[in-house]
């Protein structure tokens, strides 16, 4: 094989390992014209909908404090909950601190969806999934800062059929304690807890659960049987999303459940105000 050849060999591999981008040169800026109207947190921070968030906000810096939660994982028991709208707000509404280091992982390796929201899928992108099969990339290899926020971004990376053996893997323990020491909050957008797996994989390394309830929408069975599959120890609260009752509980409800009252029969108390 002639020195052209080999030299052609090597530019395709590197092509195909760095997925089309330039090599060493950081992703394209998120444009704030391309974020989706949902994300009110980032697009109209000053809104009445933005206050909501920032509500939640409050609490979880309260956590924070107080127990030193850094690593919370976003679920919902059924899909179309609003689950990423929800992790976005609150990771927006976190970086608005001057000072903030917020990371979102978008760990639904089935059916990501949080590069979209952000408009990051304009071109393929590393990820998660990228993390957990090649022990040869980090943190730095899969972040993507957001312009203009204190606000980072991990990808899924390419969808995943069946991603149990990734989740299951010491290289995820190993990449959210990185994480884990780099930044202030870590939300991590988990697929929905009763018909997968994944999120109760993921649960071993977080600190604590967020669940999103769809308001008048998720049935109250499967808010049980969703609580009933997490530690309640590490259930921090609950999410009503889209609650179109007052004016004052119109963009959603928050539950928080004190680390004292976590006890069997907090969540029956939380789920008589759903369908």
């Amino acid at each position: 094989m002639g020195y052209r050849a080999r030299r052609l060999k090597d530019i395709d591999a590197l092509l195909a390992t760095t997925q089309g981008s330039a090599v060493g040169l950081p992703a394209p800026p998120i444009r704030r014209s391309e974020i989706a109207e949902q994300l009110v947190s980032l697009v109209s921070p000053d809104s009445f909908a933005a206050d909501q968030y920032r509500t939640l906000r409050h609490s979880i810096e309260r956590l924070r404090r107080e127990e030193g939660l850094r690593v919370v994982a976003m679920t919902s028991a059924t899909p179309n909950d609003g689950k990423t709208v929800t992790t976005l707000n609150l990771a927006g509404a976190l970086a608005q601190a001057p000072d903030a280091r917020v990371l979102v992982v978008d760990a639904d390796l089935r059916r990501p969806s949080v590069a979209s929201y952000l408009g990051l899928d304009r071109q393929p992108t590393r990820g998660l999934s990228d993390v957990l099969r090649d022990p040869s990339y980090t943190l730095d290899d899969v972040v993507q800062p957001l312009e203009g926020f204190n606000l980072s971004v991990v990808p899924a990376g390419a969808p995943q059929n069946a991603p149990y053996e990734l989740l299951n893997s010491t290289r995820l323990e190993n990449f959210l304690n990185e994480a884990r020491e780099r930044y202030d909050c870590v939300l991590i957008d988990t697929p929905p807890l009763v018909p997968l797996p994944d999120c109760r994989l993921i649960g071993k390394w977080v600190d604590g659960f967020l669940l999103v309830v769809g308001a008048h929408k998720t049935p109250r069975r499967l808010v049980q049987d969703a609580l009933n599959l997490l530690d309640l120890s590490k259930v921090i609260g609950v999410v009503f999303n889209g609650d179109r009752k007052p004016l004052s509980n119109r963009y959603g409800y928050y539950y928080y459940t004190h680390a004292d009252d976590r006890d069997a029969s907090w969540w029956q108390r939380m789920t008589r105000g759903t369908k």
